[in-house]
């Protein structure tokens, strides 16, 4: 992982050395998601932890748990926490800004486009093109996570199935789904508590040991 730089400076010697700057980063992901800030995911994930290196794939699921707690969108919420991890203050400023500024160009855009052709048929057949393709990029970025948040930043194998399972994790995830799908609450509070189990677990396993 690269060294934590501070401000603009230091966002600029990442792209000196070969790098990217946070700000063409977050634009480069913004620009090519489609479906809202979910379906952005896999593609934030991809420039800042598969690309640059500049998260484990451990902290980028710390980040988008962190970014669905704090109020705005998650993606948005994203592109600042990791600008402010690889450039403090300047770098948050700057990858904010390329997240948001394709979207702002590109929806003023389109909707004129939409306003004025949404009747053609061939615009319809573009738009239900892209659906399932959202939803693919949802799924992959919900399956990375999971992934993530059962085995561990190595993922799984076959041998380590079952060895490998944070079973604590299993059962949070099953009895949050659970209190989601059955009752209306608000799912900070299920977060909190889900926080707040994983907290007594990990204590409980200190006194234990």
């Amino acid at each position: 992982m690269k060294v934590k730089p501070e401000g603009l400076r230091g966002a600029a010697n990442i792209y000196s050395r070969g790098g990217r700057h946070p700000l063409t980063a977050m634009f480069g992901a913004d620009e090519t998601s489609f479906g809202g800030g979910y379906a952005a995911m896999p593609l934030i994930q991809n420039q800042v932890v598969t690309l640059h290196h500049w998260l484990t794939a451990g902290e980028f699921n710390d980040l988008v748990t962190i970014s669905q707690m704090t109020p705005g969108p998650i993606a948005v919420n994203s592109a600042t926490f990791v600008g402010l991890r690889i450039a403090g203050l300047p770098g948050a400023v700057v990858a904010t800004a390329g997240c948001i500024l394709p979207s702002c160009i590109l929806v003023s855009i389109l909707a004129y486009v939409y306003t004025k052709y949404k009747k053609l048929t061939m615009l319809q057949g573009i738009l239900n093109t892209l659906r399932p393709a959202v939803v693919a990029m949802i799924a992959t970025a919900g399956m990375s996570i999971i992934i993530t948040s059962f085995w561990g930043e190595a993922g799984f194998s076959l041998p380590g199935l079952i060895s490998g399972l944070k079973v604590d994790a299993v059962l949070i995830f099953a009895a949050a789904l659970f209190v989601l799908r059955r009752f209306d609450i608000n799912p900070i509070y299920v977060m909190v508590l889900a926080g707040v189990c994983q907290t007594v677990i990990t204590a409980a396993g200190g006194m234990a040991g």
